[in-house]
């Protein structure tokens, strides 16, 4: 019997990761976030966006009322900054690999949604170990060019 991988999640999880992850930068940014935003920063149509935000209500990870805006719960909020985190350390590991930018953005991209916990803390040990030691990063980035 093959064993699931738990770090694999399903497509329509990462969809909902996305538009989490989106609706916290916006709502950091610029204080708000409305559909019109998220349709804008995620270049879908707004009665997609709808749609997905009604679903994101009715499991209380945000509140929406229409023609207004939302606002995220705590537990939509909290799950929106752990998808943050999560991003930003496998863009950061991925930078001090040396990698071109353009290539961390589609990586993590891929990436982000289909790593599982023990993979990712094991990829937080060695970006902290690779921050304090230079010298190790330096012979690494030489060895993958």
């Amino acid at each position: 019997m093959p064993v699931k991988n738990p770090g694999l999640k399903s497509a329509a999880s990462s969809t909902v990761e996305d538009y989490l992850e989106r609706i916290l930068e916006l709502i950091n940014s610029k204080g708000y976030a409305r559909v019109v935003d998220i349709a804008a920063a995620l270049e879908i149509s707004q009665a997609s966006v709808t749609n997905m935000v009604q679903r994101l209500d009715a499991e209380r990870l945000l509140k929406y009322e229409k023609y207004r805006g939302l606002v995220l719960t705590e537990a939509g909020e909290k799950l929106a900054r752990r998808i943050a985190h999560r991003h930003r350390l496998l863009t950061e590991f991925l930078k001090l690999l040396g990698l071109d930018d353009r290539v961390i953005c589609h990586d993590v991209e891929g990436m982000e949604h289909h790593i599982s916990v023990p993979t990712l803390r094991a990829i937080e040990a060695l970006t902290r170990q690779l921050r304090r030691r230079p010298a190790l990063r330096a012979q690494l980035e030489t060895a993958l060019v």
